[in-house]
């Protein structure tokens, strides 16, 4: 049975390896489960997770936060090779906006 207040962030793709759909969690990446459609596949992955977490809790283990629920700053480094940060501080200086803007910019297409 399926967690009553599951938050976690499920997909669901085609694995051509396996010739079926895969459901997989987010905040569990070593699990997943197999069936022949992507409904069945989000429930076994659902189920699994459950699972798992009823495990946890039982020994006492952390169990990881939803990423939909966990808060985010909006900063993180990137590190780039020295071409591409001159192109884009080049690119910021033509458009007239920071290199924050741009690097935002181009992240979010």
């Amino acid at each position: 049975m399926a967690l009553a207040n599951d938050r976690f962030t499920y997909r669901v793709t085609w694995s051509g390896d396996d010739n079926e759909y895969v459901g997989l969690c987010a905040e569990f990446p070593s699990l997943s489960w197999l069936a022949r459609t992507p409904e069945a596949a989000l429930k076994g992955i659902r189920k699994v997770v459950a699972d798992v977490v009823k495990d946890m809790k039982a020994s006492e283990e952390t169990i990881p936060a939803p990423i939909a629920s966990r808060s985010y700053s909006g900063k993180f480094v990137v590190r780039v090779p020295p071409d591409i940060h001159r192109t884009l501080a080049v690119q910021a200086a033509e458009a007239g906006v920071s290199l924050n803007r741009i690097a935002s910019s181009k992240l979010s297409q």
